[in-house]
């Protein structure tokens, strides 16, 4: 069983590292300078600048290790960075002291040229490399160096092993560095796998305008304009006296069933499905994938088409499972200036469609009968030239004064006359549907013996 991942800590989602622990290992350089001038030193003739400078250089370590570590992380970039400056400087004045002895200076160049292209690329690297120079010259007040290179074995153990060490620790560090960039990295993949899981949850939920806004960042845009629109609305006729008839779990699985069907011809059609109202569906065309008013429009009544055509095999279906009653639709569709955008309250937003034409559109929807498509006269003004309509005239409408003009959508001129595809009719006792661009060669011939058979049986109880 997949389990939810767990939230990682702060520190455990840095991927890089942070000043304070690039800092640490600098300081093990300045133990490791202390260390080198501290065999270098005469302990039978202690010289007071040597004595003093190993002083220093311990006390400076001790010092500038709880300083940065009770600093504030957004000062703590620049400080060490001035403290690296330091570093570099007492290595060149170090490195003086003991008269450039050669592997020392081999060593401790190394060092800084690591540490500098390590922690800070280029830039840091120049600013390293003048600290060292300017600390090399500042010991020329104190201290004049031989320039021998001197190659003395216990300068140069002393040195080779502070650095071994500090190598050694940096690789320990690495690797349990790496380590946990390797668990954070497999942490964050299980958690983009469940941010997908969630993203494709939250959109079934938003209207795709929102939802891809939202992803983009540009959620801000979404701000209400005024657009020319066509609005859909459907139900289905005497829901609420099925919804008393039939048990809520098989209702469930009915209405889900209905409005999944509907939904893929939603899609199908480029329309962006506003809400849904029960058993009722709002869609709108013309939104953010405008394809321009009259291919909207278009789209918009083919859809209702497809869905009329659609719910008749559904009718089949549901009557194959013991619903007597038919479920039929009815549908309205209106085109008008609207204000689409978000509405609502900075706790609850809702990306809708307002305005007369949308309740124009609710109107004709409710004065539709059953298996119905009216739309009003503008509608068909954009879709009169693919679209067969029938006039019927005007109907009073609540909340309009005047009436209105209105047309039920009949089919695609293309399907009828001698090229028609799809044939309905409806008598008492009697329903067809037949779509001939659904019907399989396969099963052309069955069709056609039950039809025959059917016409047959017919005739013999006509009463002449």
């Amino acid at each position: 069983m997949t389990t939810k991942p767990s939230p990682q800590k702060p520190e455990e989602a840095q991927t890089t590292d942070s000043p304070l622990h690039q800092y640490y290992f600098r300081s093990l350089i300045c133990f490791a300078a202390a260390g080198t001038l501290a065999s270098y030193l005469e302990w039978s003739d202690i010289q007071p600048l040597y004595l003093g400078t190993i002083i220093f250089l311990l006390v400076y370590t001790y010092l500038t290790y709880h300083f940065t570590h009770r600093l504030e992380r957004d000062k703590l970039d620049t400080v060490t960075r001035y403290l690296s400056w330091s570093d570099a400087a007492l290595v060149g004045l170090v490195l003086s002291l003991t008269d450039f002895s050669l592997l020392p200076l081999a060593l401790f160049m190394t060092m800084i040229q690591f540490n500098a292209l390590l922690t800070g690329g280029l830039r840091r690297w120049v600013e390293d490399n003048i600290a060292f120079s300017v600390g090399v010259l500042a010991s020329f007040l104190v201290h004049e160096p031989q320039w021998v290179f001197s190659s003395n074995i216990e300068i140069s153990a002393a040195s080779l092993i502070g650095i071994i060490a500090y190598f050694l620790v940096y690789a320990l560090y690495m690797h349990q560095r790496l380590r946990r960039l390797t668990l954070n990295q497999i942490k964050l993949e299980e958690e983009q796998k469940w941010h997908k899981i969630r993203s494709y949850k939250l959109s079934r939920y938003l209207p795709p305008p929102v939802w891809r806004a939202i992803n983009q960042g540009k959620d801000h845009m979404l701000q209400t304009e005024r657009k020319r629109i066509t609005v859909f609305f459907s139900d289905i006729k005497n829901f609420s006296q099925l919804s008393e008839e039939m048990e809520a779990e098989a209702l469930t699985e009915l209405l889900n069933h209905y409005l999944t069907e509907m939904s893929k011809i939603i899609t199908h059609f480029g329309g962006t499905i506003d809400k849904f109202l029960g058993d009722g569906i709002m869609v709108m065309y013309g939104d953010s994938t405008s394809k321009g008013v009259k291919q909207d429009c278009v789209n918009c009544v083919s859809m209702a088409i497809a869905m009329k055509k659609r719910m008749k095999s559904l009718q089949q279906e549901w009557y194959n499972q013991g619903i007597k009653k038919p479920l039929q639709i009815r549908m309205g569709i209106n085109t008008g200036y609207c204000t689409v955008g978000t509405f609502g309250t900075s706790s609850h937003l809702d990306y809708t469609v307002l305005g007369t034409h949308v309740n124009l559109a609710s109107r004709l929807e409710s004065a539709a009968s059953p298996d119905e498509i009216l739309i009003s006269h503008e509608t068909w003004s954009l879709v009169k030239e693919s679209i067969m309509c029938r006039d019927k005239g005007e109907i009073n409408v609540k909340g309009f004064s005047q009436p209105v003009k209105v047309y039920q959508v009949a089919d695609f001129r293309k399907n009828l006359g001698q090229n028609q595809s799809y044939f309905e009719d409806r008598a008492e006792g009697f329903s067809m549907y037949l779509d001939l661009e659904k019907v399989r060669n396969y099963e052309k011939a069955k069709v056609i013996k039950a039809l025959q058979t059917a016409a047959e049986k017919l005739k013999d109880k006509v009463i002449v």
